[in-house]
């Protein structure tokens, strides 16, 4: 998809439709965002393709059409209706609201806004209406919160929801290029029996650094002074966010595998209501928007990231009652989280802010 050399620059697609930009078109989530967009059919009258410094001036193909990614700056948003970004947090502070300013509403897929009480926290299958209180910035949940939170809704606005305890098992993709290289590289170095530095993870800017390569580590982003990571810390409170629940006792443990694409992840909740039986979260789990049930243990069915990759679904298995507490249960929950983790949950959102008329 992306070559270094100029292509011919190309911006106007149609007569009708929006003006989208997305920033960071070269990295792994902006490249997903477009292939989602193309996927979509979404109503592009003019695409603007943005990246930093150093990657502007390379194409990436969009329909067919070579396009010439141009460096973001404040000015790069005039006219743009709707603006994706995936570039990192501190180019989403910097540029996010400058391309307000310009008329152009943002969705972010970093955590610079996650948090801010102004800014909606969106998974449009669990709290689309949120989208209607946007002041020019709508974020992008975490992409582990995002298969989480997806699946339990509907279980939550049937039965109630009182507990969530998750362990997570998240690819190195999430950890973006430089991860899924050295996964590689130690991969087969250790296969050819070859020495090696680990340099990328857990977390890059950290002192130590651990092998990926047939190992699990259990750190994902920087340690807090309760002991949780960064990782878990925005588990626990975007699921609090979206599910409108700041009471609700979640708790989260979130672990690197070996793994490129995919997140999978062990959830335990407890419900408000007695007597739920595993048949009746499989009969709400059938009919939630964007989730695939796979869950056949006799015959072996259920969901694993290799078959996930993708495919915009969260796909859910192992549902089993605890053995103890007869208002938990658990569940195997699984999904691409490039995907419905980033680029497919960002243009559902483009989405529904044109269904819901919110842009024009």
């Amino acid at each position: 998809m992306r070559n270094i050399s100029v292509g011919r620059r190309e911006r106007i697609l149609n007569t009708s439709g929006f003006h989208i930009a997305v920033v960071g078109a070269t990295g792994a989530v902006g490249q997903q965002m477009l292939n989602t967009l193309e996927k979509r059919d979404f109503p592009i009258k003019q695409l603007t393709l943005l990246s930093s410094a150093r990657s502007a001036g390379s194409t990436v193909t969009f329909k067919g059409k070579e396009w010439t990614v141009e460096e973001a700056k404040p000015e790069s948003f005039e006219g743009v209706d709707i603006a994706l970004f995936s570039a990192g947090g501190s180019v989403s502070k910097l540029l996010a609201p400058e391309a307000v300013k310009r008329g152009a509403i943002v969705v972010d897929n970093t955590s610079a806004f996650r948090m801010d009480p102004d800014v909606p926290l969106v998974v449009p299958e669990v709290n689309e209406e949120d989208i209607k209180l946007h002041n020019g910035i709508i974020a992008n949940p975490n992409c582990s919160t995002i298969q989480m939170v997806a699946t339990l809704e509907p279980i939550r606005k049937e039965y109630g929801l009182s507990k969530v305890i998750v362990s997570t098992y998240q690819a190195v993709s999430g950890a973006g290029a430089a991860a899924i290289d050295e996964l590689h590289e130690q991969s087969q170095a250790i296969l050819n029996g070859e020495s090696f530095s680990p340099a990328v993870l857990p977390v890059k800017s950290d002192e130590k650094h651990y092998q990926i390569a047939f190992n699990a580590i259990p750190q994902i982003d920087k340690f807090e002074e309760n002991g949780f990571t960064f990782e878990e810390m925005k588990m626990i409170n975007e699921t609090k966010k979206i599910m409108h629940m700041p009471t609700l006792k979640v708790s989260a443990t979130c672990v690197r595998l070996p793994v490129v694409t995919g997140h999978s992840e062990s959830v335990y909740i407890e419900i408000d209501n007695e007597d739920v039986t595993v048949k009746d979260l499989h009969r709400l789990l059938i009919d939630a928007p964007g989730v695939t049930l796979e869950d056949v243990p006799g015959e072996q069915v259920y969901p694993m990231p290799a078959y996930a990759v993708g495919k915009p679904d969260v796909f859910v298995g192992r549902v089993r009652k605890d053995l103890d507490e007869d208002k938990g249960f658990h569940m195997w929950i699984v999904s691409d989280n490039l995907l419905k983790g980033a680029a497919w949950n960002s243009v559902q959102i483009a989405e529904s802010l044109v269904k819901l008329g919110l842009v024009k």
